[in-house]
């Protein structure tokens, strides 16, 4: 296990409105506003885009997603996720969520290309007092956050 301390610093309450694409928007918020390391919580209306919904493999060595195309229907959600800038000081969201709609529900990485649906709700906790990063690992093609 790796870790590190922070402390809590702002919190951003923030609309996001009927087709705001995630998680570009709040990476864009995220770079305007200087918030370098953040947690995310986010409520409201996906459409479009895919999910992340696990490996095609249990292989460690070349991890190949599996994903879930989201089509244009609504689907409630409530998703979790982090923002850590990547080598370059870009931040990047890295959010998971479960969306459904009536019995169907899925639950995976939101991949850039969702957009909401009439309006989303997000909660923005900055952690400061941290140098944590997204660092790429050429073997598995992934971004491990180093604390």
């Amino acid at each position: 296990m790796l870790a590190a301390e922070g402390n809590p610093g702002r919190v951003f309450v923030i609309r996001l409105e009927d087709g705001d694409l995630l998680p570009d928007c709040l990476e864009e918020f995220a770079a305007k506003n200087e918030i370098k390391v953040g947690l995310i919580h986010l409520v409201g209306g996906l459409k479009n885009g895919r999910l992340v919904v696990g490996p095609e493999s249990d292989s460690t060595e070349e991890v190949n997603p599996e994903f879930k195309e989201i089509d244009g229907r609504p689907r409630e959600t409530i998703s979790l996720g982090i923002i850590v800038p990547d080598q370059e000081g870009r931040p990047i969201a890295h959010i998971h969520g479960a969306l459904g709609r009536m019995d169907e529900i899925a639950v995976g990485c939101l991949r850039p290309g969702i957009r909401t649906w009439l309006m989303g709700e997000v909660i923005i906790q900055e952690i400061v007092g941290t140098d944590s990063k997204r660092i790429f690992h050429d073997q598995n093609k992934l971004s491990y956050l180093e604390p």
